[in-house]
């Protein structure tokens, strides 16, 4: 497994960011593409053809882009959405990079539902496009169970829908996140390493530095190892004081655990 960042919890501006990841010993970057200057809507030809140069001569793989717009849980914004992420995934296809990973929103938990079938349906729109661009749309975890998401993308039905875990998300909202990598193990591309504490304990429900919460990492990277997961562990800082401390302890936290790559 590889190390990545994701360029959103790097407080400097782009090219210096992705030159801090290179320096903290990241393998690779996850582009955050979402209404700013990496944005489809913002990022030319010629700007996209520049990133891919200026990274290959860094040496800094793209782990993934990121294009969290809110979800597609709303029918006002829906549409709007599921054309920008389309968009997305042009970029994707620009910048050989055939992951891209967001929050679709609550998943709700009545099947038979008008909301259910609305989430469905823009799921399986993106997806299909995604699929159809050899890319795949990386749906993280979070704010549903293993089992409530897997469910929902068995009824998408696309070789598009994919999976983002992170185990902190889980962790937070006191979901199982051993469990669930066993659970979402044929769906999984793309992981965020990052750290919570579990909504029982005194505090919890929060994030806090890799190694100080409740994700077993020891267990959660052995569990990866046996489903096969051989891709990026990629660290996002969301809050903390001095988030490229917390980065760089993150780095050598992850490189000092079997099976990821030095």
């Amino acid at each position: 497994m590889k190390v990545g960042i994701i360029s959103a919890s790097i407080p400097l501006e782009l090219r210096a960011a992705l030159k801090k990841a290179k320096e903290l010993g990241a393998h690779g970057v996850q582009l955050w593409v979402a209404h700013n200057e990496l944005d489809p809507r913002n990022l030319d030809k010629p700007g996209r053809e520049e990133l891919v140069t200026y990274m290959a001569w860094l040496g800094l793989e793209r782990s993934a882009l990121c294009g969290d717009i809110g979800g597609f849980a709303d029918a006002a914004t829906v549409d709007e959405r599921v054309a920008h992420t389309k968009e997305m995934f042009d970029l994707c296809a620009d910048l050989s990079t055939p992951i891209l990973t967001t929050h679709i929103g609550l998943v709700p938990e009545n099947t038979q539902s008008t909301a259910y079938a609305s989430l469905l349906e823009a799921v399986r729109e993106v997806a299909q496009y995604a699929a159809a661009r050899d890319c795949c749309f990386a749906t993280e975890t979070g704010p549903e169970s293993g089992e409530s998401l897997a469910a929902f993308l068995r009824a998408v039905d696309s070789p598009g829908a994919r999976v983002n875990y992170d185990p902190a998300n889980l962790c937070m909202n006191g979901y199982d996140h051993l469990n669930d990598v066993r659970v979402l193990k044929n769906s999984i591309v793309h992981t965020h390493a990052k750290d919570g504490l579990g909504p029982a304990r005194p505090g919890g429900g929060r994030e806090v530095a890799l190694g100080k919460g409740d994700v077993n990492f020891p267990e959660y990277l052995a569990v990866l190892r046996e489903i096969g997961f051989d891709g990026y562990l990629t660290i996002e800082r969301e809050c903390g004081d001095d988030p490229l401390k917390d980065i760089s302890e993150a780095v050598q936290f992850l490189k000092a655990q079997e099976g990821v790559a030095q």
